[in-house]
């Protein structure tokens, strides 16, 4: 059995820095308590160092009897994660300063984006189940972080919907256990086949709905606007950005290694599920005037749209490049759009931003970049990744889904395009305060992620190789 312990440094890096954060902070000062957000910072580039060297090494393997595969997905999942994590520390600074529970919030972000990367790399039912569990359960606590009788009715809504389908989730590994005498994907891959239809499509269902809720799928997306409106902007930065990441790389991993022999006809399900998602997200967004919420549905379109990777993983050799880049590209793009939402905490609406390009230029040129970029405009990175996943669509055979995802794409271009149109507004000023900033760090983040969008896009060339490889046999 590989024990390869330093195969697991970048994961281990966050989990050790939660702990050494949660004492030293039983133990600083509350004027000192901003170092925990500093050794927050150090476990990610300790991560993304191990990471981006283990991706120059290129190997794959397996560790601790393969429950957990170090592969091309892990890495770039990894890389994603990791990076984004950094964005959110970012635009935390200001939000949680001198707050009593300070070492506490970057504590719950450290382990949530433990489990995150967890998620990213399991290749074992059971770990996939306590992945989903350890990048949940701190999630759930950072969503009521403000103790506000807002978010806390969102962190129960997340929790309640998280622990149903969390219940669901393990008795659809149960399931599959049960049908294919095994947990690991491989032994799955080899006994699913000769297992009783029933039994396996329920299994897999089950397992589906715990990732879907992750994801923030139709229709386990529920929580979604909620608590992108209740919880903390960063919290909510969080919520709708990296836990996508881990359940769309998880979710295709074990379709891709655990079933593509199975008679269920999971392409077609994930085909519907994506349609229905990107339809209903985009639908609710229309006439949405809290920002957030938005965001919120925007998010859950997105979700859709990757969810066609999912659909076509074992048709189409362009199913895993598009899905690894556009979550990259994604999640700086949403994370930059999140960041203007910090930097003005104020502005909740639409009318909020009126006026913005005036007083705020550079906040503005951000909000177009992320705005578009999640729309599909070249030459950001979402751009790409949307016309790698389309393409795969149409490879796999669903050019009905790619016709349906462009009209989506297109349809979607009228709610942003209701926020930016306040944004260069001259006439008829903003109500008063809401486009007082909230500091350097939080706009600071939303121009690195601005650039990091923009960059993905222009340096594609360079960075899809890194999306391309075998997954772990």
């Amino acid at each position: 059995m590989n024990q390869d312990v330093a195969a697991l440094l970048p994961e281990l890096s966050l989990a050790a820095a939660a702990v050494l954060g949660l004492l030293a902070g039983s133990w600083l000062p509350r004027r000192r308590q901003w170092l925990i957000a500093v050794l927050a910072a150090a476990a990610c580039a300790v991560g993304l160092v191990a990471t981006g060297t283990a991706m120059a090494r290129g190997t794959e393997q397996g560790v601790f009897a393969e429950v957990f595969a170090v592969d091309t997905a892990t890495g770039a999942g990894r890389l994603t994660v990791l990076g984004a994590l950094l964005l959110v520390i970012g635009l935390s600074v200001e939000t949680v300063r001198g707050h009593p529970r300070e070492s506490e919030y970057w504590v719950l972000l450290l382990l949530t984006g433990a489990g995150t990367l967890a998620l990213v790399g399991a290749n074992d039912l059971l770990m996939l189940f306590a992945a989903y569990l350890l990048s949940s359960l701190p999630a759930y606590a950072l969503a009521g972080f403000a103790k506000d009788p807002r978010g806390t009715e969102a962190a129960l809504k997340y929790y309640l919907l998280g622990a149903l389908l969390g219940t669901t989730m393990l008795a659809g590994t149960a399931l599959l256990y049960g049908g294919g005498r095994g947990t690991l994907y491989r032994e799955l891959r080899e006994a699913l086949p000769g297992a009783p239809f029933a039994v396996v499509a329920l299994g897999l269902v089950g397992v589906l709905a715990g990732l879907l809720f992750k994801a923030g799928g139709v229709p386990a997306h529920f929580w979604v606007p909620d608590v992108a409106q209740g919880a903390p902007a960063p919290v909510a930065a969080y919520v709708t950005t990296l836990p996508k990441v881990g359940a769309l790389i998880a979710g295709y991993r074990l379709l891709h290694q655990a079933l593509p022999g199975s008679d269920v006809d999971w392409p077609l399900l994930l085909a519907v599920l994506a349609a229905a998602t990107m339809t209903l997200g985009n639908l609710a967004a229309f006439f949405q005037t809290d920002v957030r919420r938005l965001l919120a549905y925007s998010a859950v379109s997105q979700v859709g749209y990757l969810l066609m990777a999912l659909a076509v993983a074992t048709r189409s050799d362009l199913a895993q490049r598009g899905l690894l880049f556009y979550l990259a590209a994604y999640a700086a793009t949403n994370l930059g759009a999140f960041a203007v939402v910090t930097e003005l905490p104020r502005a909740r609406t639409l009318e909020g931003y009126r006026g913005l390009a005036g007083r705020h230029p550079g906040l503005a040129a951000v909000l177009v970049v992320c705005l578009l970029g999640l729309v599909g405009t070249p030459p950001t990175g979402v751009f790409l990744g949307k016309l790698e996943i389309f393409s795969a669509a149409v490879d796999g055979g669903y050019t009905w889904l790619a016709v349906l995802a462009v009209a989506n794409t297109v349809a979607s271009l009228f709610y942003y395009l209701r926020w930016l149109g306040p944004v260069f507004a001259r006439t008829g000023p903003a109500p008063a305060g809401t486009q007082a900033a909230l500091g350097r760090w939080a706009a600071g983040t939303a121009y690195t992620a601005a650039a990091v969008s923009l960059a993905l896009g222009l340096a594609a060339g360079a960075v899809l190789p890194f999306a391309t490889g075998p997954l772990l046999p």
